[in-house]
């Protein structure tokens, strides 16, 4: 089991081979969201990352704006899906909403799961957590394998 930001990245970085070079990691708009890893269990495909609920990510009502929640998502799919497949983009990404994520949450939490390959198609499901573990969102997702390994 890998639990930090420097292992994960070196084992996306394994994984890519010769590739690595063609990938900024970790990708610049991780960087800017100020996510972190936090762990990858590699036996069941599952990834966790922290996102901080920043003011600047906030709606009008004082709530993190949906697709800032969908983008925290969004970066953890799209890592889980480099330890475990050829390089794939986006095709679906659904989110239902459970709670408001204000500011009195420090961070949130998203823990996202390999279910499964299907030809070029990667399935996820994700779950987006506060800090005391209440449920704040669900997700999944359907990528697409660009190249075939």
């Amino acid at each position: 089991m890998l639990d930090n930001s420097i292992s994960i990245m070196e084992a996306i970085r394994e994984r890519l081979g010769d590739r690595r070079d063609e990938f900024e990691l970790p990708p610049p708009v991780f960087t800017y969201m100020q996510g972190s890893f936090l762990e990858y269990d590699e036996d069941n495909k599952v990834l966790t990352n922290r996102f901080p609920v920043l003011k600047e990510y906030l709606n009008p009502y004082g709530a993190m704006q949906g697709g800032v929640v969908a983008a925290a998502v969004d970066n953890t799919f799209g890592p889980l899906s480099m330890l475990v497949a050829s390089p794939s983009v986006t095709r679906k990404l659904e989110l239902k909403y459970s709670s408001p994520i204000t500011t009195d949450l420090e961070h949130i939490t998203v823990k996202a799961t390999f279910i499964g390959r299907d030809d070029r198609w990667l399935r996820f499901k994700a779950e987006v957590r506060d800090p005391q573990g209440k449920l704040l969102a669900r997700a999944k997702s359907l990528y697409w394998i660009v190249e075939e390994e």
